[in-house]
């Protein structure tokens, strides 16, 4: 009764602390300005299914990809099992849906194999991050957390599947020596071989069965929590980030609405003017940028496609677009602790542009959309690098030498280039 009572107080308490910091999440996600992303709900739909739910975007690399399917799929059924060891924990009984019978011996079958899957794939990922060192996956952005962090994960998904197996293979040699409680169910084609290293002593296997119970459950609790804190948030993010997406082409910018509106008033001055105050033009911190893109933000993996793909990266330029939604996540976490601490945002001197994201990176930009493309969740940093454009142009008049000459030409030639219309066409004469 008293492990009962334990696993009760564990229980509930990591659905609160879970509960308290996702509604953190949702609320920096709301700091954003509104968008309304919810036209077309049968073509969002797909897309969740398809890029989120059927992980088509990451075949682009198929062995990767292939490791990723392993972890992904083996992690999702695996934990349905969780259901039965939360009634287990919560009542006393063992193996709860053994009366299954055939059905329950695949179960465990399936999971067993799964388990192994996700336990392979999770080694290989981590010799790839540290033993082989892809480069994607060991660049100045990755240093210290994030690189702590993916070592993190991968270290505590191989010890819960590990945990998994030791304790199926201590029930699976408890069943056949007859020990109270553990009656003959279940399938166990994984560890009926680890089975053999354990211990003869009922007393022992029973510790360690126990053990590993308590591990692997205790383990997924606080898996859940850390998800809040690290980039592996992505694996509850995907869908909605996904079902949001941007279905415009990726070519198609947005018009910025007071522009428009003062552009209209000068080409038709019998139309009223704006109402309210001009908002600011472009993006200098994150609540200037919308709450999709501060989504985008939170679901970022980290993985590097973006990066690996940047035409401006590959040829050495500063930019990664990586980095950018790494930044920008980093800068909202800020800003929802400074609302915490102050009870609304107070002023601390820092912002998005500048502090976080330096003007050599936005300007590097080629606007391919080559990031947006590769990326496995939707995810869309070209968005948030054209928005810190605008706010350096039309805020405050500062942009590259190659820019102002540009717009200078836009403005007297009605051309990006600097022969005036007269003269335009004096090549034919050539």
């Amino acid at each position: 009764m008293i492990g009962q009572v334990i696993f009760a107080v564990l229980l509930i308490g990591a659905i609160f602390l879970f509960y308290k910091n996702a509604r953190k999440i949702y609320r920096n996600i709301q700091l954003g300005k509104p968008l309304d992303r919810t036209d077309r709900p049968a073509e969002r739909f797909k897309t969740m299914l398809l890029v989120a739910f059927g992980q088509k975007k990451m075949f682009k690399r198929p062995i990767p990809a292939l490791l990723h399917l392993f972890v992904y799929v083996g992690f999702v059924i695996i934990n349905i099992e969780m259901l039965e060891i939360v009634i287990d924990g919560l009542f006393g009984s063992h193996r709860v849906f053994s009366f299954l019978g055939g059905f329950y011996d695949f179960l465990i079958y399936s999971f067993e194999i799964l388990a192994f899957l996700v336990l392979l794939g999770c080694v290989i990922f981590a010799i790839r991050r540290n033993v082989i060192k892809v480069k994607r996956l060991n660049q100045a952005e990755l240093n210290n957390w994030p690189k702590t962090d993916a070592n993190l994960i991968l270290t505590a998904e191989i010890l819960l599947m590990a945990a998994f197996l030791t304790m199926n293979a201590a029930d699976f040699k408890l069943q056949n020596l007859g020990a109270e409680h553990y009656h003959a169910v279940g399938s166990f084609p994984i560890s009926q071989y680890i089975a053999q290293w354990l211990p003869e002593s009922i007393n022992s296997l029973v510790f360690i069965e126990r053990f590993c119970w308590w591990f692997h459950i205790v383990g997924v609790l606080a898996f859940l929590n850390y998800l809040v804190i690290s980039k592996h948030l992505h694996i509850l993010l995907a869908f909605p980030n996904t079902y949001f997406s941007n279905l415009n082409p990726k070519g198609e910018f947005s018009n910025m609405a007071s522009v428009t509106e003062e552009v209209k008033v000068m080409l038709d001055p019998s139309l009223p003017p704006p109402s309210g105050e001009p908002s600011r033009f472009g993006v200098k911190d994150v609540q200037d940028l919308n709450w999709k893109n501060l989504l985008d933000a939170y679901t970022c993996t980290e993985c590097g496609r973006c990066t690996s793909a940047c035409p401006a990266n590959i040829t050495g330029k500063l930019l990664s677009p990586r980095k950018i939604m790494m930044d920008t996540r980093d800068r909202v976490s800020e800003v929802g602790k400074n609302i915490d601490k102050n009870g609304s945002f107070q002023d601390d001197g820092k912002s998005l542009l500048d502090t976080y994201i330096t003007r050599e990176e936005i300007w590097a930009c080629t606007s391919c959309n080559a990031c947006v493309e590769q990326c496995p969740v939707n995810i869309n940093p070209l968005e948030i690098i054209i928005g810190l454009r605008q706010y350096a142009v039309m805020e405050e008049s500062q942009a590259p030498a190659s820019i102002n000459n540009m717009l200078s030409n836009l403005e007297n030639n009605g051309a990006p280039w600097k022969y005036s219309q007269a003269d335009r066409a004096n090549w034919t004469n050539q």
